[in-house]
């Protein structure tokens, strides 16, 4: 048996101890590899595998790691021998593609595309487990969606052609991860980089005497044109990117993920951990934001090259999974309830010296998305909180998609175009569900839908998880009644006749970007912007120096430079602002989740908001959590930090 290059911490040395005295012999033992943060038990004896689950586990349990069990190389059938036996353990109501069965020899993994992947893993994991000790090679299940996604294929191509380094890259994250603790007496910082007293460049700094972690690294979009504003406080020198153990990203808004690139691109070659829809989405977006730019004639100080090296270097973790990210930090994501894949973060920190809860953006009710966000935890001391709409209450979600319904009825009755700027992610995919909906009860007349920009890729993302949908949806989707192949949407892609489509009238289009900072949904609003029987209609937020607030806020005329001349456009059609579809909670929910989460923090801070929503947000919980049935024994302490700002949070005993 070979153990580890390098065993001289004694952290893994002690580890690798104590698996060898509880692994059982018949398992036939080949290695241990500390990869990422799990510890690979290499074993010869492949059917031995499914007797000793239970067993696994209970050591898992007891050493507080993740441990997976691999058949060793030469313990693994050749992959056309494996393919037959697949194909015969798998159920056939997976519906499994056998041209889509694909082997990474390196990491030992068989990815297996099927339209119920769900039954390649069985109750209780039992046919993976099956599959694996039966052919030595572990399966990856993957969904084969109705709507194919591009980038979803490109990133496992690009994964399977650098398995080899990525194998490299796990084990030396792994040795990093299980290193000696060096500093016992810890503390813990957090340090405001970015979306503190503003929205926009989300970037937090947590560090302890042992490691350095951060949380998003995220763009200002609105401040594109002013890297002073557009981009975190990150000081390459002061982050010292060689010694950072993880980058978290929360989600993939811009504002959340835009930046990470950036960090590889100037040497980082560290982990990155999101979930998997969040790195699919957040590689659309990110390029997206590259091509964007680079047709603006704009500088990005990043490119496609550096997005790649980033998705290379990112370590997908589920929700409710405790993954090691260093020595003395645990992560687990939950589900924020936001768009797809965003995650509340909680970071266990030494053994019981702190732990942390980071929302990132959440909603803390249902939508027809997405489950509401978690709000219970192991253990919080600090609770860092995002406060959007600290200053405002918005309407019902039945009342959004009342007046929504009602404002397309209008427009379609006066033969007029229905223009609706969304983001990529998330409004997108709810407001297309809300519009099939209403056609099929009839509440609006079968119109087109036009469907641009990046909703296209991203509407196929979400297709390829249902799992992290809401119940209600992902129910439907598994029943075959998926809303997002309807045959009232008309995807549009490619060199498109952008007038011929605002000719076809009545209509409704949908378009990037939400904001109206570029995209298709531009062109369409100049197409139509004097009509005054067609309606703009705004479903989220409209960050300061958009094109988007100032129409909301008022402006009737746009300056435009087209072909090197100066055009004014007259805004004449209806606009209109609902509110009730973000996926932000507002003002009466974000007091509701203080209230409501468990257990309750000692310390709260205050990020992603304006100054407004900030204040407003902290007078109102330091109000709330001094009410004797608030459930706090004691009052927090609340904290409003600007950039730059840092807050030493005391250890818990």
């Amino acid at each position: 048996m070979t153990l580890p290059s390098d065993i001289l911490d004694k952290n893994r040395k002690t580890l690798v101890e104590l698996l060898l005295k509880e692994i059982p012999p018949e398992l036939n033992l080949a290695s241990i590899e500390f990869e990422g943060p799990e510890i690979v038990l290499y074993v010869n004896n492949r059917q031995a595998i499914v007797k000793f689950l239970d067993t696994i586990k209970a050591i898992a349990k007891k050493i507080r790691k993740r441990v997976v069990v691999r058949a060793s190389p030469d313990a693994r059938l050749p992959p056309e021998e494996a393919k037959k036996k697949i194909l015969e353990l798998v159920p056939k109501d997976a519906n499994v593609d056998p041209n889509s069965i694909v082997f990474d020899e390196t990491l030992g993994e068989v990815w297996i595309k099927a339209e119920k992947p769900g039954a390649i893993v069985g109750k209780g994991n039992i046919i993976r487990h099956f599959v694996l000790a039966e052919t030595g090679w572990r399966p990856v299940p993957q969904r084969a969606s109705p709507l194919e996604s591009k980038m979803l294929n490109t990133i496992m191509s690009n994964l399977l052609k650098q398995s080899k380094y990525r194998l490299e890259f796990l084990r030396r994250v792994g040795e990093r991860i299980h290193r000696d603790v060096i500093f016992k007496n810890n503390y813990v910082r957090v340090t405001a980089l970015g979306g503190f007293m503003e929205v926009g460049r989300s970037a937090i700094l947590v560090e302890t005497k042992e490691s350095r972690v951060l949380l998003d690294l995220g763009i200002n979009v609105g401040a594109i044109h002013d890297p002073l504003k557009a981009y975190p406080e990150i000081d390459l020198d002061a982050i010292r990117v060689d010694e950072l153990d993880a980058v978290i990203v929360t989600h993939s808004h811009l504002d959340h993920v835009g930046v990470v690139p950036l960090l590889y691109k100037y040497g980082y070659r560290g982990p990155t951990y999101m979930t998997k829809p969040t790195r699919e989405l957040s590689a659309i977006m990110i390029q997206d934001l590259i091509q964007v730019a680079r047709r603006e004639g704009r500088d990005i100080p990043f490119g496609e090259k550096d997005l790649s090296t980033m998705i290379l270097h990112t370590i997908p973790v589920e929700y409710d999974e405790v993954t090691d990210v260093a020595p003395d930090i645990k992560l687990t994501m939950y589900n924020a309830g936001h768009i797809l894949g965003s995650a509340i973060v909680h970071l266990h920190i030494g053994m019981g010296l702190h732990n942390i809860v980071y929302t990132g953006d959440f909603k803390y009710s249902s939508t027809r998305l997405l489950d509401k966000a978690v709000s219970e935890f192991p253990r919080v001391e600090t609770l860092i909180i995002e406060s959007t709409y600290g200053a405002t209450k918005q309407q019902s979600r039945q009342a959004a998609e009342q007046q929504l319904v009602d404002i397309v009825k209008r427009t379609i009755e006066r033969r007029g175009v229905v223009l609706i700027p969304v983001f990529a992610v998330g409004r997108g995919q709810e407001i297309m569900v809300v519009l099939n909906e209403a056609i099929e009860k009839k509440l609006i007349p079968p119109v087109n839908i036009y469907i641009e920009g990046l909703i296209n890729e991203v509407t196929a993302i979400h297709t390829e998880y249902p799992e992290y949908m809401s119940k209600s949806l992902r129910d439907a989707i598994y029943r075959g009644e998926n809303p997002f192949t309807s045959e009232h949407f008309k995807i549009i892609e490619g060199d498109v006749g952008r007038p011929d489509i605002v000719e076809d009238r009545p209509s409704i289009i949908m378009a990037t970007s939400g904001m109206l900072t570029g995209g298709p949904a531009v062109d369409y609003l100049r197409l139509i912007a004097s009509d005054e029987r067609s309606s703009l209609i705004f479903v989220g937020y409209q960050a300061e120096g958009t094109l988007g607030r100032k129409i909301k806020d008022g402006m009737r005329e746009i300056t435009n430079v087209v072909e090197g001349k100066v055009e004014v456009l007259k805004i004449n059609l209806e606009v209109h602002s609902i509110d009730g579809f973000s996926g932000h909670s507002d003002q009466t929910e974000l007091v509701r989740y203080v209230l409501n989460i468990k257990p309750k923090p000692r310390n709260i801070i205050l990020n992603h908001g304006e100054p407004n929503a900030i204040y407003t947000f902290a007078r109102l919980i330091s109000r709330a959590v001094r009410d004797p049935s608030s459930g706090y024994q004691t009052v927090p302490n609340i904290f409003t930090p600007s950039i730059l700002d840092s807050v030493n949070l005391t250890a818990s005993r």
